[in-house]
């Protein structure tokens, strides 16, 4: 084995009931769960029992996928599994800064608890969505941007998944104009569960807020290396800067991951709701190896995998 990563997920990834079996079974995601729901009454019913239409709402999914994110690492911690470093997608790179200790892990779900009212208020302002585009390499679907914009509307590519799979983000007449667009290319686009046009100039309102809010947080230097969504590369210099520009900037996963093994990582595990990242990251290569924990049975499953491969 060559160097391991854990991932964390991000939104779109949540379902109803994640992260309950992780709150009964380890220690340190109950004692999380528990400071959370005294932070912000009602976190844990939502989580373990709320609708998908409650967790689709950006002030819920964030917090609520902050903690099966952090808590599924926290849970491979107490099994002796440890990374050499961490990347997170969107939303899941608070969880990774906490992870490597750049704020508590209570801080952290403080934090993205504002996060989340600031993209909430933002997603309110405008009419927005967000789809997937398969089969369809990044070029194309940044010309088909090019074109629609130059009509009028505005749409962006904002997340770089794989090779074949971009995300874009717009008005919703934008993306309905981008699926007439792609059926000429034969490209699939799914529409995504999230509630705004995130990481597009849409969100440049929330990201001032954002970086405003984080000048009276202390920030650390990571203990361990974290790759940043909006440089691909591990954090250095200004986190305030860098965190707060992933809001309205496009997410860099396909080049992180490709930054990451060429560094050396060989083995990643994503921490967090469903297994999107692991998929995404065999696109990108088929040489890795994938693990993903996301409550305490796929926890089992990796830990022995991990250790047996070890």
């Amino acid at each position: 084995m060559g160097k391991l990563a854990i991932v964390f997920s991000g939104q779109g990834a949540q379902y109803p009931g994640m992260g309950k079996s992780l709150y009964e079974n380890s220690e340190s995601a109950k004692k999380l769960y528990d400071y959370a729901e005294s932070f912000r009454n009602g976190t844990m019913e939502l989580s373990f029992n709320g609708t998908a239409e409650e967790l689709c709402q950006t002030k819920n999914t964030q917090p609520c996928l902050y903690l099966v994110d952090l808590c599924a690492a926290l849970a491979l911690k107490e099994n002796g599994i440890v990374p050499d470093g961490v990347a997170g997608f969107s939303l899941g790179e608070i969880a990774a800064l906490a992870y490597a200790d750049a704020y508590s892990y209570e801080k952290g779900f403080e934090i993205v608890c504002e996060r989340a009212k600031f993209m909430q208020k933002a997603s309110e302002e405008h009419d927005t969505a967000m789809a997937a585009v398969l089969k369809a390499d990044s070029r194309t679907v940044e010309e088909i941007c090019e074109r629609i914009r130059k009509n009028g509307e505005e749409i962006y590519p904002v997340n770089y998944n794989s090779p074949v799979q971009t995300v874009v983000a717009g008005s919703k007449n934008a993306v309905s104009q981008f699926k007439e667009n792609a059926k000429e290319v034969s490209a699939r686009v799914i529409d995504l569960a999230v509630s705004a046009a995130f990481h597009s100039p849409y969100m440049d309102g929330a990201a001032a807020e954002f970086k405003k809010y984080l000048k009276n947080t202390e920030l650390k230097t990571p203990g361990l290396d974290v790759y940043a969504n909006y440089t691909a590369k591990p954090y250095e210099g200004s986190l305030f800067d860098t965190i707060s520009m992933q809001m309205n900037n496009p997410v860099r996963w396909c080049d992180t991951v490709k930054n990451m093994i060429s560094d050396g990582y060989t083995d990643f595990i994503e921490a967090g709701a469903g297994k999107t990242l692991c998929g995404l990251i065999k696109k990108i290569s088929s040489e890795v190896k994938t693990y993903s924990v996301e409550d305490f049975e796929s926890l089992k499953l990796t830990v022995e995998a991990v250790k047996a491969d070890a």
